[in-house]
């Protein structure tokens, strides 16, 4: 959704206002420079809406210093955030972005991310066909990308890392746990193409920790759920996303597999309160879950909300091999969010008024 149409939607600007105004230790990020990684992912691009509307706002005054690939992407997305002549060391104007074209599965060359005191390392292929039709870049978004921004933040005194790891990396549940705490791991098999994103996430949060006890870097992990929302893309295919889009243009929602995947999900800014929480309260060297049981469901019963909501039905086809190549092969995938929630951090929106309010927005 560009700017224009998610800038106009009264209940989005309430979702941001909502995370503008969590009891957080904000002065933190007062005068600082944040770098962050897709910033026009779905949650990069929303933490950004909440820091330019701190800094509009409140007086927050912190830089954003924005990575992505697009720059006409970019523009397209925060609208006037953006400044028409957007110079390398230019971050002086906290109510605009500085935008850095950067593919971060490169080396960063000298000092072209420039000075950040916190870097956020959000970047990564997300959803099926992107880690079935690209397999390498699934893998190296997430090991080499997280690796050169380490090293950059321990060459350029960054204050802390947070790197946005993911529910897949608990793999398969054993059948010995209800919900994944953040010291559980599950069964992955390694030898498939699917395994490189969980696997990427594990080795990258290794590669954390090894920063921590040799570089004393100070580095946050939060590992969001499946998240959802009004700053979803366009080419998102995982099926939550599938069934949403659906649902806005009022057809049947598609179902393709029995549906028995029993998941925890998490509305955009309950994800990026948490992000947020992490970063500004977390423990360096720890994992956090962001997660809440009233957000928990099926995929079935996912599908069947939906269309429900759209007044349509839910009606079977197969997936074709691109798509199926790409799925997740975990059944139940439910996560412990009690340590997350235990620093502060309150999700606002259970699934159902979460799914009903991300397709009011889009409608609107």
């Amino acid at each position: 959704m560009d700017s224009q149409k998610l800038y106009g939607s009264e209940k989005y600007i309430e979702d941001i206002d909502s995370v503008r105004s969590i009891s957080l230790p904000w002065e933190k990020l007062t005068g600082k420079t944040v770098l962050i990684t897709g910033a026009t992912g779905m949650m990069g691009s929303c933490i950004i809406d909440v820091i330019m509307r701190k800094n509009k706002l409140d007086g927050l005054n912190c830089k954003i210093a924005a990575v992505g690939r697009n720059r006409e992407k970019a523009a397209e997305r925060f609208g006037e955030y953006m400044p028409e002549n957007d110079s390398k060391d230019d971050l002086s104007d906290p109510l605009k972005i500085h935008f850095i074209e950067h593919d971060i599965n490169k080396v960063i060359v000298g000092d072209e991310l420039g000075n950040p005191d916190y870097i956020l390392h959000l970047a990564s292929n997300t959803h099926p066909v992107a880690y079935a039709t690209d397999p390498i870049g699934t893998v190296t978004s997430n090991i080499l990308g997280i690796y050169y921004l380490l090293e950059y933040a321990a060459s350029h005194g960054s204050r802390r890392v947070l790197f946005a790891s993911s529910n897949e990396i608990y793999g398969e549940n054993r059948g010995d746990t209800e919900l994944f705490k953040e010291d559980y791991c599950g069964y992955i098999d390694s030898n498939t193409l699917r395994a490189g994103y969980p696997e990427s996430k594990r080795c990258a949060e290794a590669l954390c920790q090894a920063y921590i006890r040799q570089k004393e870097l100070d580095v946050v992990v939060a590992r969001p759920t499946r998240s959802y929302g009004p700053t979803m893309l366009d080419s998102d295919t995982k099926a939550i996303s599938q069934f949403i889009k659906k649902g806005i243009a009022g057809e049947d929602i598609v179902l393709k597999s029995e549906g028995n995947q029993f998941y925890s999900y998490t509305y955009v800014t309950d994800a990026v309160s948490g992000l947020l929480t992490v970063l500004l309260v977390g423990e360096c060297g720890e994992a956090y879950n962001i997660a809440d049981e009233a957000s928990d469901i099926t995929l079935k019963d996912l599908a069947g909300l939906i269309a429900g909501y759209s007044g349509k039905q839910v009606v079977f086809d197969l997936p074709d091999e691109v798509e199926k190549a790409g799925y997740s092969k975990a059944t139940k995938a439910r996560l412990d969010g009690s340590k997350l929630k235990a620093l502060g951090w309150a999700p606002k929106y259970d699934i159902g008024t979460g799914m009903r309010r991300t397709i009011d927005i889009f409608r609107s």
